[in-house]
């Protein structure tokens, strides 16, 4: 039998109780789009343990952009069907999703350009509206924004930013109204097996909930819970840096949602006043506790000059504030959507790798017929699968900005 520790004792904010059909790692958005998604399968003896308050970590920290243009097929599906829940979030879901519709653009230099062609044709494919845009078409499309001449660009006029908190709690919502249990401020201690199969999940506190099944959503934690168990799972994070600009609204009433993959960077409108921007170098760390969570000023004002390069009306627009989170990275910057090898009822959602709001809704989906069934519905996970990294197969970019992937 084994277990391993995570975090400090602290108050939890519900009972617990002694046993459950699954236990959800990590209240981020995708532990409780999973719990959620599992309590509309009929699962609802489900109990969610998070180790602060919901959407705390990572899922907290995003930048929220909503778009779907990937280098793979499995990715744009899941980020495509998620959209169409994140613009309809009241009607399939209830509650809001915060999503503002800005449209999305993606921006190359010229070495960029055939990864660029090659991908809109997948996703066209896929029955994505996008489409490569001329000069002419972005200036009727997005007048503001300025494209070089060894630069081409794509739109997609349905994309744009959602709320993450706002989805997350209305998820954990639904879920607990289905009679699911949420406990916070209470993280896992570990993960108990014998004869390789999950048999309970246990809290700092002392609680022990009997389970044959456990679902590992922890973010910048997951690694850890699941090396408890034998489990070595290629999970790095990263540091990623967001900054605010008030924007000059008479001189940029609006723009849309931008991946400056020419100058690896991101941009969204953040409301009618303010742009958010997503930037900085990939750095490693090692302690998810324990990282700098402000911006450097340095890299924030070389943000600042790129945005007004490609917008060159936000010249003047100045610094409000900023954060960094953590991203999750795994060696090919996508996430593992899989049961774990080697043990009975263990199932992981991790390795998001910047992406993981933008699909939470697909894959909530996913997860929760996974488990109920053995595989999803709607999109094979299998090129997610946990034993890819092993096998040398692993998901390809058109671009280096690998968070573009």
């Amino acid at each position: 039998m084994t277990s391993n520790v995570i975090g400090q004792e602290i108050r939890p904010s519900e009972s617990i109780p002694g046993s459950a059909d699954a236990v959800i790692i990590g209240g981020g958005v995708m532990g409780c789009a999973i719990q959620y998604n599992l309590a509309q399968l009929g699962i609802t003896n489900t109990v969610l343990l998070e180790r602060d308050v919901l959407g705390s970590g990572s899922t907290g920290r995003s930048q929220a952009i909503c778009r779907m243009h990937y280098s793979n097929r499995v990715t744009t599906q899941l980020a495509w069907l998620s959209l169409r829940v994140f613009a309809d979030f009241d009607a399939r879901v209830g509650g809001a999703s915060g999503f503002v519709n800005t449209g999305y653009l993606v921006v190359v230099n010229e070495a960029d350009q055939g990864g660029l062609e090659r991908n809109v044709a997948m996703q066209q494919e896929l029955g994505v509206p996008t489409s490569v845009v001329s000069q002419d078409d972005l200036a009727r499309l997005a007048p503001m924004v300025t494209l070089y001449n060894d630069e081409r660009a794509a739109w997609e006029p349905e994309s744009g930013y959602a709320d993450p908190y706002q989805v997350t709690v209305a998820y954990a919502a639904r879920a607990r109204e289905a009679g699911a249990r949420i406990v916070t401020r209470n993280p896992a201690r570990g993960i108990e097996t014998d004869g390789g199969r999950v048999q309970a999940v246990t809290t700092v506190n002392g609680d022990r909930i009997a389970t044959d099944t456990a679902i590992v959503a922890a973010g910048p934690w997951s690694k850890q819970m699941l090396a408890g168990v034998g489990v070595d799972v290629p999970l790095l994070p990263v540091r990623h840096q967001v900054a605010t600009v008030a924007r000059p609204v008479e001189v940029v009433p609006h723009h849309p949602t931008v991946g400056d993959i020419s100058q690896s960077f991101s941009f969204r409108p953040d409301g009618s006043n303010f742009t958010t921007m997503g930037f900085g170098d990939d750095e490693e760390q090692s302690d998810p506790e324990v990282y700098p969570q402000g911006v450097d000023m340095s890299e924030a004002a070389s943000a600042r000059a790129k945005l007004a390069r490609r917008v060159p009306g936000m010249a003047d627009a100045y610094y409000r504030g900023g954060w960094s989170g953590l991203f999750t990275t795994t060696p090919d910057w996508h996430p593992i959507l899989d049961a774990v090898p080697g043990l009975d009822g263990l199932f992981c959602a991790v390795g998001f790798s910047g992406h993981g709001f933008k699909l939470s809704p697909a894959i909530g989906k996913a997860m929760a017929e996974l488990v109920a069934d053995g595989s999803a519905r709607d999109v094979d996970l299998s090129p997610l699968r946990f034993t890819r990294f092993a096998e040398g197969d692993l998901l390809e970019s058109s671009y280096r900005y690998r968070v573009l992937a």
